[in-house]
């Protein structure tokens, strides 16, 4: 019998690519000696590395695409490394028109695809129109695969983080003066947009409580965040940013407790067993799939309260002291004096 040869599609962005982590798995499990490919953005195509059940990652450099000088040479490697005939099953968790494109390309016999609009279905031998208004997008993607024909178990959702990034993690925590070893408080305060945001302000309230209980914080952003987490680093707070996508998932996995907004690398906490607390911003977050999967219990949102900024330092120091239920209960603690930073939408 001929090897069957898969290619899964889900071009970004971090927490929706981590999503189709139980479906890739799912894959696995019904094609235990097939090839899976991966087709991903080149910018977080590394973030497949944790995916064991994937064989290889073809990555596309979307920005490429747009110079003149790289298109025609960026979609010439992509379309002969998905040429006719080479797989013969695609599974679109994108939706989007041009994976729809990319599917049909392949010339799959089996092309399943979870679509956003009727006419996509052209594309797909089984086409099914995307359903999560009542369902996490993870239920939803194995409720497509049990539709056309897989056996769906319990959802794996295991990431499997290489050794050498949960060393380089180690070695960040010893250069910044924090023991792995120890209670570890992650902050993440900034997410794609300033409407999700809790403001910085009230996470150095947090951060100041737990450290002087004798908690590890540290604050991590990326390298734009730099100027934005001065106000963090004044008050002589540890932070780290700028560190590549699986270095920043060691040091979830190294830490205790994630806190931060609704953005894709918290959901990494989830995969890698480690606790996270999302303070989620229904207003502006209205999809379930955004919310930790199985995991309502660690979400914070304004339900009782005006407005999202309004979400009381002192809840989320309780939602937090269930990490640390060596500290103390906080009496009434004041949000840091100080000026928000002005961050764009």
């Amino acid at each position: 019998m001929k090897k069957e040869r898969i290619l899964i599609i889900r071009l970004k962005s971090i927490g929706d690519v981590l999503h189709t982590l139980p479906a890739v798995n799912a894959v696995r499990q019904n094609y235990p000696d097939a090839q899976i490919s991966f087709l991903v953005c080149k910018s977080i195509a590394p973030l497949i590395s944790g995916f064991s059940a994937v064989d290889e990652i073809i990555s596309i450099d979307r920005n490429a695409l747009k110079h003149p000088g790289k298109t025609l040479p960026t979609l010439f490697s992509l379309l002969n490394r998905i040429r006719p005939g080479r797989f013969s099953h695609v599974i679109d968790l994108q939706g989007y028109g041009e994976t729809a494109w990319i599917t049909w390309f392949t010339g799959a016999p089996q092309r399943w695809g979870s679509v956003y609009r009727s006419m996509r279905k052209l594309a797909y031998t089984r086409g099914l129109d995307r359903d999560i208004s009542s369902m996490h997008v993870i239920d939803w993607y194995l409720s497509m695969l049990r539709q056309c024909g897989l056996q769906i178990n319990e959802p794996d959702n295991t990431f499997h983080l290489p050794e050498n990034y949960t060393e380089q993690a180690a070695g960040l925590f010893r250069e910044h003066g924090l023991d792995p070893e120890k209670p570890t408080l992650m902050i993440q305060p900034f997410t794609s947009r300033a409407s999700k945001n809790w403001p910085l302000l009230k996470y150095l309230s947090v951060a100041r409580f737990f450290k002087a209980h004798g908690i590890q914080v540290f604050f991590c952003g990326s390298a734009e965040d730099e100027i934005d987490l001065e106000p963090v680093r004044a008050r002589g707070h540890t932070v780290i940013t700028g560190k590549s996508l699986l270095v920043t998932a060691g040091l979830i996995k190294s830490s205790s407790l994630v806190l931060g907004g609704d953005t894709g690398i918290l959901h990494f906490g989830l995969a890698l067993d480690t606790r996270i607390l999302m303070l989620f911003n229904r207003k502006t977050s209205e999809k379930i799939s955004t919310i930790p999967y199985r995991h309502l219990d660690w979400v914070i949102d304004p339900a009782g309260f005006d407005s999202f900024p309004k979400i009381s330092v002192n809840r989320v120091v309780e939602e937090c002291r269930k990490t640390f239920p060596h500290v103390p209960s906080p009496k009434a603690i004041k949000t840091e004096p100080g000026t928000q930073p002005d961050r764009p939408n």
